[in-house]
């Protein structure tokens, strides 16, 4: 063996054994965090990878099709788009049915809109607390405690963020201008159908 070639499988083993160490020890540390400064830039950049805008601000028809409109950005359901009754769905395999706007989803848990992230105290989250926030994102509940986040908000997978992500998620929403757009309260579903 060559002094080259033993260098090589040195170095080999040597990565071969740092691989091994580091998946031995668990999971690696989320690089998202350490890659930016502050909370609010960690916020901002988790809401635009986690889909906060697919549903959260509405949607227009744009140049290349249906797309987010920012000037709307994270402000909800629109407050002066009344929705008619939800279509019925054949039965089946088809389970729900959104606006074009996809701010409304109806389906048999009855119809959702989208919430207004913007720190507005009347209509957004500027009354809500960071504790609280963070409770909604953890139980499933309004504010923590109230009436059930229902379908499509997938609370069950952001609930599982780390504090440090969750705060930075509240940091952002908490430094956006306040947009008063007061979004409709859930509607049941019809009574005697299943939920």
């Amino acid at each position: 063996m060559t002094h080259k070639t033993a260098t090589v499988l040195i170095a080999f083993a040597g990565i071969t054994l740092t691989t091994l160490i580091a998946t031995a020890s668990g999971p690696a540390q989320r690089p998202a965090a350490a890659t930016h400064r502050t909370p609010v830039e960690l916020g901002a950049y988790l809401v635009s990878t986690m889909g906060c805008h697919d549903c959260h601000t509405p949607w227009k028809l744009g140049p290349k099709g249906p797309e987010p409109d920012m000037s709307r950005a994270l402000t909800g359901h629109p407050e002066d788009l009344k929705m008619p009754p939800a279509p019925a769905l054949p039965a089946g395999p088809w389970m729900a049915s959104f606006a074009a706007t996809n701010t409304a989803w109806a389906g048999p848990w009855g119809v959702s809109f989208t919430a207004n992230l913007t720190p507005d105290k009347e209509t957004g989250l500027g009354d809500w607390t960071e504790e609280q926030f963070i409770a909604a994102l953890r139980t499933g509940k309004h504010q923590g405690k109230g009436r059930q986040i229902l379908p499509p908000m997938p609370w069950s997978v952001y609930g599982r963020l780390v504090d440090e992500e969750v705060k930075a998620l509240w940091a952002y929403l908490q430094s956006l201008a306040p947009v008063k757009n007061r979004v409709p309260q859930p509607i049941d579903p019809p009574e005697g159908s299943q939920r």
